[in-house]
């Protein structure tokens, strides 16, 4: 799944690090979910799009071949 997240992120100057504490993962699930190698949970979007103030459709782009994973 594609999503903003890198984008947000330099738009806001927030490194990945202070991403992760933010939202209480680690820097690795932040690199993983800007590659687009892991989709978040739910609580996790969730969290994301709180912290940038957004919606969570903003942030993570759905399409159809994301509904088979």
């Amino acid at each position: 799944m594609q999503t903003k997240i890198q984008e947000l992120r330099k738009l806001k100057k927030v490194t990945q690090n202070e991403l992760a504490d933010a939202v209480n993962v680690t820097r690795q699930t932040i690199i993983s979910l800007e590659c687009g190698r892991y989709n978040a949970s739910l609580i996790l979007a969730h969290k994301i799009a709180q912290f940038f103030e957004v919606s969570i459709e903003e942030i993570f782009i759905f399409n159809q071949e994301d509904e088979n994973l």
